[in-house]
């Protein structure tokens, strides 16, 4: 009898191969496709060779013949218009209780909108946030299921089983949520990285522009830095980046142009943050700093017309470089905080206009290994909710409150010493301006409110008065009684 594939997975790239030998390992049947088939046989004759339970097929008949009922297609293939493409080529060859899961990193309301309308042909849907890069796919990723709800039983297994796992041996995956919950939270999850990336650039920035140290030197901070409460993926490769040699003995990473790229995430996370009205400003401000990177020829034109600042400053009286360094420390902590705290006040708003039930200790968990934000410091995150599943803020949790607090005086001298230095920091200086604004009672937007009813009736509430009751005055005169009706963007 000829044996039948687990699952099928369509997309040959990097993560798609290693995706399969993954699945392979762990004793699954795949069946694989791809657009350009002779991939396929490379797949077969290289990272596959020897491997009898990886089917390979050269068209969408062929792979549909190979798979096991109910069938189990998964797309590694790029967002956007190529996977409803795959999806109208697979339909007419798939029966109803069949499954489809979208592995890339699709747009959460492509989402929402490919598992209702295969919900209506009886096809099952799974839009899956998958995170860790090559080495994660190979070895175990982060995975963030949503969809159909139906499909989860079937594909349960084979998911957990090659998700990465925590220390105690859990998965690294579980179901999110329906519709575009599970590429929501991956949205989130890269925009939380967009932000530490940023955070860690600027830290970089301030000791080797600020405090003149050697690549060396920021080597052996870094790894100090990754035995503290900062041990994170991002920060042990930064430590090794910075070691690295080109083959001329110099130190690869100052070859590198500093333009950065995106793929989109990130920019996401900033327009949802403004559709719902969640202040993501950090991560903005990340997304922000690559555009301006992007600008290479401009900077270049204004340092020179402008004159760059030089920025190697005498250290302020009464510190050290040492303690400058711990401060830089602290404050990096402090602004990581942030990061989380801004991206789980999105998917909090997200959930509620959406009717998702989102686990955010259960996220903490799927984030603790195998993807690219992994941290010591999400176990901590994971307490927070477990003491209080109905934390408003990880800013009002007391292991986080204590750090911010302790972390506060070195945050704002290193957010003065860059401002005395010329070195941009927009991740750790926005950072520092939430938790200010956060933690401040009485903001300047009574007067905002004023100078709008002023120049266009929009009225106001009044502390002396019931919430939701609105007023307006004729600040001139001769304006009237007459106001606007008032609505919230």
């Amino acid at each position: 009898m000829v044996k039948r594939a687990d699952i099928g997975l369509i997309g040959l790239a990097v993560m798609g191969q290693n995706l399969v030998l993954n699945m392979n390992d762990h004793g699954y049947t795949v069946a694989v496709y791809n657009r350009t088939t002779s991939k396929v046989d490379d797949f077969m004759n290289n990272a596959a060779a020897g491997r009898d339970t990886i089917i390979p097929a050269h068209s969408i008949e062929e792979f549909i013949g190979t798979l096991e009922r109910p069938r189990k297609v998964m797309l590694m293939v790029k967002a956007g218009r190529v996977v409803d493409l795959f999806i109208e080529q697979l339909l007419p060859h798939l029966e109803p209780g069949d499954i489809i899961i979208d592995g890339g990193n699709s747009q959460f309301n492509d989402t929402d909108r490919r598992t209702k309308e295969l919900r209506e042909k009886g096809i099952l849907y799974i839009g899956s946030g998958i995170s860790g890069g090559e080495e994660g796919a190979r070895r175990g990723p982060s995975i963030m299921p949503g969809g159909n709800a139906d499909a989860w039983p079937l594909v349960k297994d084979i998911f957990q089983d090659i998700a990465a796992k925590t220390a105690t041996g859990e998965a690294c995956c579980d179901w999110v949520g329906s519709d575009g919950a599970g590429h929501y939270v991956k949205m989130v999850h890269n925009g939380i990285e967009y932000g530490d990336i940023q955070l860690i650039g600027e830290a970089y920035q301030l000791l080797y522009k600020g405090l003149g140290l050697s690549y060396d030197e920021m080597h052996d901070i870094f790894s100090s830095w990754n035995e503290s409460e900062l041990d994170s993926y991002l920060i042990e490769i930064t430590r090794d980046i910075l070691a690295f040699k080109d083959s001329d003995g110099s130190p690869l990473v100052e070859k590198i142009l500093d333009t950065a790229g995106q793929k989109g995430t990130g920019k996401w996370t900033g327009i949802s943050s403004l559709d719902l009205g969640v202040p993501v400003s950090l991560i903005s401000e990340a997304v922000y700093a690559r555009c301006l990177s992007a600008m290479k020829d401009e900077r270049v034109e204004a340092a020179r017309s402008y004159g760059e600042k030089d920025t190697s400053v005498s250290i302020p009286a009464g510190m050290s470089r040492e303690s400058l360094i711990e401060d830089m420390r602290e404050a990096l902590l402090a602004s990581k905080i942030i990061s989380y705290a801004q991206g789980y006040m999105l998917m909090r708003e997200a959930a509620l206009q959406n009717g998702w039930d989102l686990n955010y200790g259960g996220i903490a968990l799927m984030w603790r290994e195998g993807c690219i934000i992994r941290s010591a410091f999400l176990e901590h995150i994971r307490d927070a909710y477990a003491n209080d599943p109905e934390l408003k803020s990880l800013l009002l949790d007391p292991y986080f409150k204590d750090i911010l607090q302790r972390s506060e005086a070195a945050w704002r001298r290193i957010a003065i010493f860059a401002i005395g230095a010329g070195i941009p920091i927009p991740a750790i200086s926005s950072a520092l301006m939430f938790f200010d604004g956060y933690k401040t009672e009485r903001s300047p937007a009574n007067l905002l409110q004023a100078q709008r009813d002023y120049f266009g009736a929009h009225t106001y509430e009044r502390v002396d008065g019931k919430r939701g009751e609105f007023h307006h005055t004729n600040w001139t005169g001769t304006g009237g009684d007459v106001s606007s009706s008032t609505y919230d963007v």
